[in-house]
């Protein structure tokens, strides 16, 4: 059996074919990196014609690599939110048709359940209950799962992301787009300590996450140092507040474990690239003597696998699919 599974969220178009074993075929990633750069951040209306431009042949190589025809799929899966709704519906309207013609189940899929999937699709025996720390540009969340498919959303960003926060301060320096990846790459000379940053606690919901205070803290030093590009100590002060963003997440982490006693914990999302956040994540989990589960950096980013692979785990599971023509797209 064979599933094709399609993303469009945000700012990449992916298609990706995996068989009922889970075996990934194919996996194609087109960035839009460069068509957003000028601006410093995504621009919506930008990424959704550029998925309409591209989402046909990108699926094409999706099922050229796999050397599965279209006519041989057995099932089709779209993300559905959250996302950018214009980018959204490009692959939903895409997919439906697909699943039109073909007379086959269409499922939709929740993005961030896809990203907790993407450790599950390399790691098949993480153990339950599970703590799963979500860090991507857009959403930073820390879900218990109790089992496969049972998602308990623990705590949640009240403001910035973790990405948003390193993408904003490495926009406000002019250091370029997409900023989380250059500010890891400046900062991997830099003295974590040279530059104080306190790590931000919500009282009232200790393991919601808030990252406007470590963004404006930032924004501070860079004023009274007159931090820029060419200031000698621009790698010292990129490591101190990338540290700290580390060191927020994995404090939040902590709580939770000290709370729920999982027997596994789940690091995924765009930002679970970053290598000194997964350093800090190991460390932690090694601390703990629990096991520690992280996608590979291709499918820490928003791919079509994870997309596919989450499909076919409600198909394992039982439950009832067919081609639905009413699925929407919901937004962040």
């Amino acid at each position: 059996m064979y599933a094709l599974g399609i993303e469009t969220s945000c700012d990449e178009t992916s298609a990706a074919v995996l068989t009922d074993r889970f075996e990934v075929l194919s996996n194609v990633i087109l960035s839009q990196d460069e068509v957003h750069a000028p601006y410093g951040g995504v621009v919506p209306e930008l990424a959704s014609r550029q998925h309409i431009k591209t989402i046909d042949a990108v699926v094409g190589e999706a099922l050229a690599r796999a050397g599965v025809e279209l006519k041989a799929i057995d099932l089709f899966a779209v993300t559905q939110g959250p996302g950018l709704v214009g980018s959204l519906l490009v692959g939903l309207s895409f997919a439906k048709g697909l699943a039109y013609y073909f007379k086959k189940p269409l499922v939709g899929i929740d993005h961030l359940e896809g990203h907790i999937e993407a450790a599950f699709l390399e790691n098949r025996d993480i153990g339950f209950p599970a703590l799963a720390l979500l860090v991507s540009g857009g959403h930073t969340s820390l879900y218990l799962l109790e089992k496969k498919l049972s998602y308990r959303l623990l705590g949640k960003t009240r403001d910035d992301a973790a990405g948003e926060a390193l993408d904003k301060v490495a926009k406000f320096l002019g250091l370029g787009y997409p900023g989380g990846p250059l500010i890891e790459k400046l900062a991997a000379k830099g003295d974590p300590t040279a530059f104080a940053f306190s790590r931000p606690r919500i009282k009232d919901a200790p393991l919601d996450f808030s990252f406007s205070g470590l963004k404006t803290a930032a924004l501070k030093h860079i004023r009274e140092s007159e931090i820029s590009k060419e200031h000698p100590r621009l790698a010292d002060f990129l490591a101190g507040f990338e540290e700290a963003v580390a060191r927020s997440l994995v404090d939040n982490l902590a709580r939770a474990v000290d709370e729920f006693g999982p027997k596994s914990l789940i690091l995924c999302g765009g930002v679970a690239r970053n290598t000194r956040l997964r350093a800090r994540f190991r460390q932690f989990a090694d601390r703990q003597k629990l096991p520690a589960f992280i996608p590979s950096p291709k499918m820490c980013t928003d791919n079509a696998a994870m997309v596919a692979a989450l499909a076919l785990e409600k198909r394992a599971a039982g439950i009832p699919m067919s081609v639905d023509l009413d699925l929407d797209a919901y937004p962040r």
